[in-house]
């Protein structure tokens, strides 16, 4: 990082990785925040506000990268970083049924705006497409009979409530918990993550300034292939 021109978040979540380019490109450099997130975006801007008009942070989906960076005038980028999945915050927030520890609302978006949430797609989705999902998405073996145990348990409404089911129709196993894989496959396709990380990396490219760097955090094989 250099004191000098653009840096691009795309995932500021609460802003920690943001905080460390401002201060590394001060005292000139600039920052383009983005995060689909509206409410970890607003827990961002508050941390970020001594940085002033340094940092601009902006609500949106690295998906559109290019015309988000366009619209604020950003036309190359010295350095672009994605920290891919969900904060802490995230899954710690229990109305909104990231984690299968809390009761909250089987929901999971990330823009709770925009798209169906995970409940809907537990609730509307046949048994195979459920299936397929949860085997594309989360890479569960046991993706059938999860399946199967969502359809005959319907409506579902509450992330406990779909935590229980997946325990009761492929029991524990390991040291992760068994609805580890199908929480991930419901939040990536709610969210539409892959998709989007395909769609952002050659925006990410064609964005940097010559001899710009892209640096990627991803977290599992799906995420890794893509990159």
């Amino acid at each position: 990082v250099r004191p000098e021109g653009w840096y691009v978040d795309c995932t500021v979540g609460l802003g920690g990785h943001s905080r460390a380019i401002l201060e590394a490109c001060s005292p000139g450099g600039r920052l383009l925040g983005l995060d689909a997130d509206p409410q970890t975006l607003e827990l961002a801007r508050n941390r970020l506000a001594s940085y002033g008009d340094r940092a601009c942070l902006v609500h949106g989906n690295f998906r559109d990268l290019q015309r988000l960076a366009r619209e604020v005038g950003v036309s190359a980028a010295q350095g672009i970083v994605m920290d891919l999945g969900l904060s802490s915050w995230q899954l710690a927030d229990t109305e909104r049924g990231f984690s299968f520890q809390q009761e909250g609302a089987a929901d999971m978006r990330f823009d709770p705006s925009e798209g169906p949430s995970a409940a809907d797609l537990l609730n509307t989705l046949g048994e195979a497409e459920l299936a397929d999902l949860i085997w594309r998405y989360g890479e569960e073996p046991g993706s059938r009979r999860i399946a199967r145990a969502i359809v005959a348990a319907r409506p579902i409404c509450n992330a406990d409530e779909l935590a229980r089911i997946v325990t009761r129709a492929i029991g524990r196993r390991g040291k992760i918990h068994p609805a580890t894989r199908t929480f991930q496959a419901l939040r990536i396709a709610v969210n539409r993550e892959l998709e989007s990380l395909a769609e952002a990396l050659p925006q990410a490219i064609q964005l940097l300034a010559p001899e710009g760097r892209l640096a990627v955090i991803s977290f599992h094989s799906l995420e890794d292939r893509i990159v």
